[in-house]
């Protein structure tokens, strides 16, 4: 084993040791251009000096795991992907009483902000409780406050309009001279939560899972693991839906295409 592989395995049994978040089984790549960032950003002169600091130093531990952690979305990210679950997947849902869905790794929250407004649309709002759950206290934080940089809102028109949005993108929000601001109707079926993919196990029966661009992080083991997780957790004819570089890990065929383009999967057998 290179030097470098075991200073980093080292530093990942300390943060796990310290924090119980465990990243040895994300994609090793990914870890290590994280690492060597914080190490330039603080010039430090090694990896094992990086895990003395996380040891002994009081909130840098808080610092690696920002680091760790991939913050990246925006409301109705791939337009093509919500286009396609608005006319594949919300006429199946149509006959539900209640619809239960989980974003994981929901980042700041514009993923389920989206979903939230296309439940709206489709007029399947009251029925709809969105559960959007991540590693990362921080994102969440910013995500329950429905607060988005006003920079950001023209891209998001953009998107809204081409996943086939229905009225105009600027009723579902307030703005001052910094920020637009989500209505409080569209936040109160949201619940914003902590879970740890690695770590933590099911908690809800869900009729539909979202889970994109997340994955990619994960080493095969990993992505196994947390496929038999979602599994567990979407009831018979549930949907999975996956990011566009991420594939379906089973080992047994339990999901069938309903978009193979978009990454929509349903559920057709028993966990």
């Amino acid at each position: 084993m290179k030097k470098e592989e075991l200073e980093i395995d080292l530093l990942l049994k300390a943060i796990y040791g310290l924090s119980g978040y465990d990243f040895r089984q994300y994609m090793r790549s990914s870890i290590a251009r994280r690492i060597q960032n914080r190490i330039s950003r603080d010039r430090l002169p090694s990896i094992t000096s990086l895990t003395e600091k996380v040891i002994h130093e009081e909130g840098y531990l808080q610092k690696v795991l920002s680091d760790f952690s991939i913050n990246v979305t925006e409301m109705f990210r791939d337009p093509s992907f919500f286009k396609a679950f608005r006319n594949e997947v919300v006429p199946m849902l149509r006959e539900l009483p209640e619809i239960r869905i989980w974003h994981a790794g929901c980042s700041t929250g514009e993923e389920a902000y989206s979903m939230s407004i296309l439940m709206e649309e489709e007029g399947l709002g009251e029925r709809t409780k969105i559960y959007a759950t991540d590693i990362n206290e921080k994102v969440l934080k910013k995500a329950e406050s429905g607060m988005i940089p006003l920079q950001k809102m023209q891209l998001y028109t953009k998107n809204y309009i081409m996943a086939g949005g229905k009225k105009s993108f600027s009723e579902y929000y307030t703005t001052d001279c910094e920020a637009a601001y989500l209505k409080s109707s569209l936040l109160n079926r949201m619940v914003f939560a902590q879970h740890n993919l690695v770590t933590d196990g099911s908690f809800n029966e869900f009729h539909v899972i979202i889970c994109r661009n997340v994955m990619i992080y994960f080493n095969t083991d990993l992505q196994s693991h947390v496929f038999n997780l979602f599994n567990e957790s979407l009831s018979m004819g549930g949907v999975l839906g996956l990011g566009s570089k991420e594939a379906l890990r089973m080992e047994v065929p339990v999901f069938e295409e309903i978009n193979l383009q978009e990454k929509i999967f349903r559920k057709t057998a028993p966990a």
